[in-house]
């Protein structure tokens, strides 16, 4: 999806009418040209459906006998809410142990956001990360853990300010194995 930056997009319209029904003038000077930013927001905001897991990789499969954790931790989330359209925002963790093949370092953040730069439900999110890497690699297991804020709890419904949410997504050796487990815990600061 390419960035449109003029009126000709159709969801400039589709904000048009919105202004207007939420009681606006969208001939104001300070909204003249919020449809066409809105349009182009959105559509980079929600790029990660013009990408997919193949494309995105790129062939960085690497054979490889290397057979220890392998971890990026702390990559930034941002993502829209399919239930309001609210951002939510937080950290990614991933890890997997090889078996046999890795992945070049830079894709783990890439297909992180693939996933986050569509409508979503954090739990969805966390799943889609982790089979993603179980289906590149076949690794002997995969960890994601996603810590979020979500604005649709802090600007509305709840209103709590204050309140993070954490998913995991376990596979393999990571999900099974106490030790592996715990090592990837610990690796990224959780109990």
């Amino acid at each position: 999806m390419t960035a449109r930056h003029d009126s000709t997009d159709p969801i400039s319209p589709l904000v048009r009418t919105l202004l207007t029904e939420l009681g606006e003038d969208p001939a104001r000077a300070g909204l003249v040209q919020t449809p066409s930013r809105v349009a182009s927001s959105f559509r980079y905001l929600l790029s990660g459906y013009a990408l997919n897991l193949e494309d995105l990789v790129n062939g960085a499969i690497f054979d490889e006998p290397y057979s220890e954790m392998v971890v990026v931790r702390d990559i930034e989330v941002y993502s829209l809410c399919e239930h309001h359209l609210l951002p939510f925002f937080g950290k990614a963790h991933v890890a997997y142990i090889p078996d046999g093949r890795i992945l070049g370092l830079s894709k783990i953040p890439r297909i992180v956001d693939m996933f986050a730069r569509r409508l979503q439900v954090q739990e969805r999110l966390t799943t889609q990360i982790g089979d993603a890497l179980q289906s590149i690699l076949e690794p002997q297991g995969v960890g994601v853990v996603v810590e979020a804020i979500h604005l649709c709890m802090a600007m509305r419904g709840v209103e709590k300010q204050n309140s993070s949410a954490v998913t995991s997504s376990l596979t393999g050796c990571l999900r099974d194995d106490d030790k592996s487990r715990n090592e990837f815990l610990s690796l990224i600061g959780h109990r």
